[in-house]
């Protein structure tokens, strides 16, 4: 729309400012340019264009103007004067006048219509003016009332109506009908309920049901309401065939009937049915294809002929009281007789010659003559007749009121009158009587029956025409409802109380002269009827075929179901050319199906489960009291809605179980598909608010208590760390993850940046798409977080203590060894570590560390032996137990044997720990090798004091010294050449007997051979150096390369209990330099060298025992008290675990997570 603003001076201040100046102002602040000075004072004119764009797959209902380019761009309509202190605020945030005059322009265009083609032709559309759409003008009456009235009547009152009372009796099809008639009324509450709650656009039920429950739900419902609106096309058709071959021109089937029996007749009955049916869906797709203006145009005609079929049928009914039709019935006993093939109902006549054969005698007798040769029951039984509709005032209500039921191929006999059959008496000529063509039981009747109280949607479905939808949808379906409900019910006892019971049980109405049955009561001739009800179902079918493709053309657009978006697109002016053809091409499955009786209940199953989703939506939005769920229709509640899906569901089963069930996988099937496939969309649906509550109410469950330990599993936080540019350094940490996790239990991805919050949020938005893409390529489900503090030490510390939400909080912080701390810029990485292990264990986490993290397997790996070595030092609550077993629920560890190691001490008892370590696991359910490995008390070796000795005089050198990273370097490389020349100048022979009395290990001799390039020793640059000195092979971050050995050279007794030869046994020298450093081991701290001294001994035997182990999992010694030992504390850990490859240290949270319980 275009609109002309005049922008006017009109405060005494501006007096001396022309119009230019004040207009300058406000395009400044739009647009951020300078103002225009202007000496000419003339109007400023401009334009906005208010533009609704619908139908592109992304609804603006959630946010339709905040943060809108439209709403931006066109909200230029305020005075810059008033509206100054918001400037900054208006590029994301419109106007209010902007944002009310939308909303009032709001036009829901209805589909098919050619601004709903916009999206699909842009570049078409682009070239073309826009015609101004005209506002939508529809009432209560013509928009809703109507519309519902023509399809909720149809064919099966016209055709199969009567039958049901016949068979069902007056009480078994006034209960059907009420059953059927409160599902539509409830779920018209419910749909009014929604309808009222927001603007509907163009859609209708899908529209409401998508938006309610989600696309999932949505998408499946939708295109189950869709088959039933084909089917039902399928079975107008074949209704509308049904009369024309049955009723109005029986000579027209092209495959004969008469003179066949049984099976025959009905299968040349069906394939009529199928050739005529293709034909007339042919000539209606083609209508519809010309121009969906031609069906409109007839649609008040046909609406026509069904208010006046009924009518006729009322003034019928009222007509038999007063004088009822002559429609004889004629009986041979209490056997009704196929009208066609004799005039009178007799089997002799009187006349002046004397007495003469009818054509019913020659019906039943082999000859004309008094004396042929008669069929049994014709000579043992009279003939007779009966008005087949006696009147309303003629009491056989009574005998109608209960039901009938037959079997295929029974006679439809007359109660009350006296018979004779032989005992052996055998039917017959059974072509001549009427007989049941299908086996009728209740829920048959239900399933044919329900079809005709569909349509309630038609008025939602015009939503977009409506001039009030809000006020006509609630109003004119209700009253549809309340009004066919009334006839339907009324019908069923008028029909009892006006026809004969063997009339009401004849389909076809073969013993009235093939009369349409429900036209032998209409007045004031049976053709009203069969006229009328031809020309509505023609009607009701081309309807079908034209809401049908539309509502696919809705799914298409929509993009929920992606295999689906071909037919999205169609001819230039909207109309939906190949979903029409789809539409065809089921509807002539239906068509091929060929019996009305079995189409019926296809559809009932269809509408009854999009009817029970419509109940479902309105029940969980009132349930969960949705903050946007007001709607204006007030008189629903939970408990009808839930009433309503209730008997939706009773009556999918009742109509047919089978039938059910393949809807139900059908729809089921369609959920996942959009579920794994579909786009995802966020509609604010019902579904999401059941997950939040759920969500909410399972989270108020934890805070009464912990999880019980057989409850327990690791819920973990995983701390990982960014480069420069936020990308993830330890992408192999969230492998290991998913190898523990396997999808269970809760885990959340955090890292910590340092810097301001909103300095860095961008970079923080960078790195938690870093997060999500790494945790998706690694099949790692859970949450990401990003936490910015001043400095990392207070970010990593934040993000332990606010991660999670009531209960669901982590209980284990799986975090990687820092890599090269060493060599670290600075001292803070490994004193951020310790500070992290010293906050988990106040925090009673349990705490994984995983070192050498770039060696551990990736989730494509597969191990297909080895060994997962468990060392348990100290019970730490069972974790070391718990660990291996979750790993090897994955398909990476599942070929891995678990073997757990425990250390005995001089004063235990191997033997009986080993029994004690077996009935244990034995227990716990856990297979697993157990070996006790004994550890004697013993010297400290002279390598200890040496290894404690260099560990000291580096922390002093790091600590006194302050040196840039340059020179700390120098200094380190000129020590670490001074300990190289020390060892030089040592006999290599004493080096190589040292060797020989230490374990062996493969890949010594190479290690010796090349002293200078394997050997990486820091000392002070006074220090002196041993033989007794290892050679200790190092990376760059100080850990043991994969596969290589370590050489230990200690006074120590080994792992098999051979004490091992002093270095000075053997050469002199190597005595006279201990005897040297002597002084020095004085000095060192006792506490240091103890735990240097446990540190290596343990490291001797786990390198042992565990070198070729695929994972070694042992207990994670915790950080000194004294924070002056802290680097100390590092190097401890670095000694333990040299010469693995893989290695999971592991601290418990203070709890026992495993227990021996059921």
């Amino acid at each position: 729309m275009s609109q002309r603003f005049t922008v006017t001076a009109f405060s005494k201040s501006d007096s001396g400012r022309n119009v230019s100046d004040i207009q300058g102002e406000v395009n400044q602040l739009f647009e951020g340019d300078e103002p225009t000075p202007s000496s000419s004072n003339k109007e400023v004119s401009f334009n906005t264009e208010v533009v609704v764009v619908q139908g592109d797959g992304n609804p603006k209902e959630s946010s339709p103007f905040i943060n809108s380019s439209d709403a931006t761009e066109k909200s230029q309509k305020y005075d810059g004067k008033h509206m100054a202190l918001f400037e900054e605020e208006m590029e994301t945030s419109p106007m209010v006048s902007t944002m009310i005059s939308s909303l009032a322009n709001y036009s829901s265009l209805p589909q098919g219509s050619k601004e709903h083609e916009e999206e699909a032709d842009n570049e078409e559309e682009d070239k073309k003016k826009k015609k101004p759409v005209k506002a939508p003008q529809l009432g209560t009456l013509m928009g809703v009332y109507l519309p519902c009235i023509q399809n909720i009547f149809g064919v099966i009152l016209f055709l199969r109506m009567t039958w049901m009372v016949g068979i069902g009796g007056v009480i078994g099809s006034f209960i059907i009908v009420f059953m059927c008639c409160s599902t539509t009324m409830l779920t018209a509450i419910s749909m009014s309920a929604i309808a009222t709650n927001g603007v509907v656009p163009a859609g209708g039920s899908y529209y409401m049901i998508s938006r309610s429950l989600g696309p999932e739900f949505g998408g499946a419902v939708g295109i189950c309401f869709y088959l039933g609106t084909t089917f039902a096309g399928a079975m107008y058709i074949l209704g509308s065939i049904e009369l024309l071959l049955v009723y109005i021109l029986p000579q027209a089937a092209i495959f004969k009937m008469e003179g066949l029996e049984g099976a025959e007749a009905e299968a040349a009955m069906l394939n009529n049915m199928r050739v005529y049916g293709t034909i007339v869906l042919s000539f209606m797709a083609t209508v519809v294809f010309v121009g969906v203006k031609y069906v409109n145009k007839l649609a008040l005609l046909f609406l026509a002929c069904v208010i006046l079929s009924i009518l006729a049928v009322y003034a019928g009914v009222i007509k038999t009281a007063i004088e009822p039709p002559d429609f004889p019935v004629c009986l041979l006993g209490n056997r009704p007789l196929i009208s066609k093939g004799f005039d009178v109902c007799a089997k002799t006549l009187e006349s002046g010659n004397g007495t003469v054969t009818t054509k019913l005698w020659s019906v039943f007798c082999d000859s004309p003559f008094l004396n042929a040769t008669c069929d049994e029951y014709f000579v043992n039984n009279n003939v007779s007749f009966i008005q087949g509709i006696p009147g309303v005032m003629s009491g056989i209500l009574k005998e109608n009121l209960f039901g009938n039921y037959l079997e295929k191929g029974d006679l439809v006999a007359k109660k009350g009158i006296a018979t004779v059959e032989g005992p052996d008496d055998t039917l017959t000529n059974s072509n001549r009587y009427v007989l049941a063509d299908i086996t009728s039981f209740f829920t048959l009747l239900v399933g044919i029956y329900f079809p005709s109280v569909t349509g309630i949607m038609a008025g939602s479905n015009r939503s977009g025409d409506l001039r009030d939808a809000q006020k006509s949808i609630p109003i004119g379906t209700i009253m549809a409802i309340t009004t066919t409900s009334i006839v339907y019910m009324s019908a069923v006892i008028l029909f009892g109380a006006c026809i004969e019971g063997v009339v009401l049980r004849d389909k076809f109405g073969e013993g009235v002269n093939g009369n349409l049955v429900i036209g032998t009561l209409a007045w004031p001739s049976p053709w009203v009827i069969v006229i009328g009800s031809f020309f509505s179902t023609c009607g009701a079918g081309l309807q079908s075929l034209t809401g049908a493709p539309r509502l696919m053309q809705a799914i298409s657009r929509d993009g929920v179901v992606p295999i689906l978006r071909v037919f999205g697109h169609g001819k230039a002016n909207g109309e939906p050319t190949w979903a029409l053809l789809l539409t065809a091409g089921i509807c002539e499955i239906g068509i091929l199906i060929a019996s009305l009786d079995a189409v019926a209940p296809i559809l009932s199953m269809f509408f009854l489960m999009c009817y029970m989703f419509v109940n479902l939506a309105c029940a969980l939005q009132t349930l969960l009291r949705t903050p946007n769920w007001r709607p204006r229709f007030n008189y629903y509640h939970w408990a009808l809605s839930f009433l309503g899906m209730s008997l939706c569901l009773s009556l999918m089963f009742i109509c047919s179980w089978f039938y059910a069930i393949v809807a139900m996988v059908i729809a089921g099937s369609i959920y996942k598909y959009i579920e794994f496939r579909g786009a995802e969309k966020e509609w604010g649906d019902g579904i999401r608010g059941i997950s939040l509550s759920a969500a909410r109410y399972a989270l108020m469950r934890l805070e009464e208590g912990p999880p019980h330990t057989k409850n327990w599993r690791p819920q973990l936080l995983v701390l990982v760390s960014t480069d420069v540019e936020q990308n993830v350094e330890q992408p192999r940490l969230l492998s290991l993850t998913n190898q523990l996790k396997a999808g269970k239990g809760l885990t959340i991805v955090g890292t910590a940046l340092a810097g301001t919050y909103l300095e860095n949020h961008p970079q923080a938005q960078r790195a938690e798409q870093s997060l999500r893409k790494l945790m998706e390529t690694e099949k790692v489900k859970g949450f990401c977080q990003v936490t910015i503090s001043s400095n990392m030490r207070d970010a990593t510390s934040h993000l332990l203590q606010a991660s999670g939400l009531g209960g669901l909080m982590h209980n284990t912080v799986l975090v990687s060894w820092p890599r090269n701390w060493k060599q670290a810029d600075d001292l803070q990485t490994w004193r951020d570590f310790i500070e992290l292990v010293r906050e988990t264990t106040a925090a009673h986490l349990a705490l994984l560390v995983p070192k050498n993290i770039a060696a551990f397997p990736s989730n494509g790996e597969r191990f297909s032996e080895g060994h997962i070595d468990v060392w348990w030092i100290v019970h730490d609550g069972g974790m070391l137990m718990l660990l291996p077993f979750l790993l090897r629920q994955h398909k990476v560890w599942r070929k891995c044997k678990m073997r757990i190691f425990t250390v005995a001490q001089m004063d235990d008892n191997s033997i009986q720990m080993k029994k004690d370590l077996t009935t244990f696991l034995y227990h716990l359910r856990i297979d697993a090798e157990v070996e006790v490995v004994e550890m004697h008390d013993s010297d400290i070796s002279a390598y200890t004091y040496e290894k404690t000795l260099v560990m000291e005089q580096r922390s002093q050198i790091l600590k006194q010294i302050n040196l840039t990273k340059t020179e700390r370097e120098r200094e380190i490389q000129s020590i670490t050449d001074s300990s190289r020349g020390s060892i030089r100048r040592k006999n290599p022979a004493v080096v190589t007997t040292q060797l020989s009395v230490t374990e062996e290990q493969p890949g010594v001799s190479s290690k010796v051979e090349k002293p200078e390039e394997e050997v990486q020793l820091i000392h002070d640059s006074t220090s002196p150096t041993s033989p007794a000195t290892p050679l200790t092979p190092a990376s760059e971050g100080g850990a043991q390369t994969p596969g290589s050995a370590q050489v230990q050279m200690t006074w120590t007794e080994k792992a098999d209990g051979e004490p091992a030869k002093p270095p000075g046994a053997s050469t002199p020298q190597g005595i006279k330099d201990i005897f040297n450093m002597k002084p020095e081991w004085e000095n060192l701290n006792q506490s240091n060298v103890r735990r240097m001294h446990t540190a290596l001994r343990l490291n001797g035997v786990i390198v042992k025992k565990s070198s070729e182990a695929k994972l070694v999992l042992l207990n994670m010694p915790g950080p000194p008290n004294n924070r002056s030992g802290d680097e100390n504390y590092m190097e401890f850990l670095e000694v333990l675990t040299e010469g693995l490859n893989r290695v999971l240290l592991v601290r418990g949270g203070g709890r026992e997570v495993i227990t021996i319980y059921s």
